[in-house]
């Protein structure tokens, strides 16, 4: 029987110019720089997160900006089309009133019967904001030095809205792999809800006649949900293995162990365990302070630091200590 999960981990995009990308989810969104790293799989290139205040998984978006080919992505099937944050119900006005203030372009709707604020960040990635009572019963820790006060502040993720060609296998992979249920279907799209239910536990689905979209600036490059530790990872590769998809090695990403897997519809899932965390290599209140790199490159830094793109932390809140 296959593992179950409950729910998102965390997004993975693709970001142009660091600097504006750190600003608008530090100082717009009001959400903590929890991780300074590089991607491991080409160190030439930033690897941002942003999360609550403790970085706790399903609060994090992360971020590769690709500062040297800046080659721009094309939505299309086979790629998160939004990422949805929860938000108390009682802040939509707020934020309605900040990001129109910062010049952002609002788009007001209801979705099952809850508020939705749809918006671009400076990429064109589709963020919104769901304003739900879910957002009391999240896990999200507030973040003392946000712009944005605590009781208005995100509270992780709502849900992720995938675009797919056809809803059947993306949607198998879905129930049959990661255990989610189908939960609500209106005005052409799908609803699926991990086992467990709760915040960050929605998958939304829909069609779209757009070809396979193309990776690059402005795109979510994957999707990770939770795993529990490395034994279930191995369950997991099992269970994707079982369905007919290829799956990764068990990868040490440092802050979690991660399997990937891409499914039919094109997406590329993640499974990634809650342990060991951001604490591994800085205190709490030192998140997002410094360029962390794994052991296994450190000594490398000082050629890695070179040839990073330009980026001043002094910007968003800290001081000296980036290349």
């Amino acid at each position: 029987m296959s593992p179950t999960t409950p729910g998102i981990h965390h997004v993975t995009a693709i970001a142009g110019d660091p600097q504006r990308n750190a600003e608008f989810y530090v100082e717009t969104l009001g959400l903590r720089f929890v991780k300074r790293t590089v991607n491991h799989d080409d160190t030439g290139t930033y690897h941002f997160y942003f999360g609550d205040g403790e970085g706790t998984p399903g609060t994090n978006v992360t971020f590769f900006p690709w500062t040297n080919s800046g080659r721009r992505g094309q939505f299309g099937a086979g790629q998160t089309r939004e990422t949805a944050y929860l938000i108390p119900p009682d802040s939509v006005e707020y934020w309605i009133d900040r990001l129109e203030s910062a010049g952002i372009e609002v788009d007001r709707d209801e979705r099952f019967g809850e508020p939705v604020l749809g918006f671009d960040d400076p990429d064109g990635i589709g963020l919104e904001f769901v304003a739900s009572e879910q957002a009391l019963e999240a896990d999200a820790q507030p973040w003392p030095e946000s712009p944005v006060p605590a009781e208005y502040q995100a509270r992780g993720f709502h849900s992720v809205t995938l675009a797919v060609s056809a809803f059947g296998p993306t949607a198998s992979v879905l129930t049959d792999v990661l255990g989610f249920e189908l939960e609500a279907e209106a005005d052409g799209r799908r609803r699926y809800r991990a086992a467990g239910g709760g915040p960050v536990s929605i998958v939304d689905l829909v069609e779209t006649d757009v070809g396979r979209g193309q990776m690059g600036v402005g795109t979510v490059h994957h999707v990770a949900f939770e795993a529990a530790d490395l034994d279930e990872q191995e369950r997991w590769r099992e269970a994707f293995a079982d369905h007919g998809l290829n799956a990764t090695e068990i990868i040490d990403r440092m802050y979690f162990r991660s399997v990937y897997s891409r499914e039919p519809g094109g997406v590329l899932f993640e499974m990634a365990t809650t342990e060991p965390g951001f604490t591994v290599d800085e205190d709490v209140d030192d998140l997002g302070s410094g360029l962390m790199l794994p052991e296994w490159i450190e000594d490398e830094r000082d050629r890695i630091e070179a040839q990073l793109p330009e980026f001043d932390p002094e910007t968003i809140g800290f001081g000296t200590g980036a290349n």
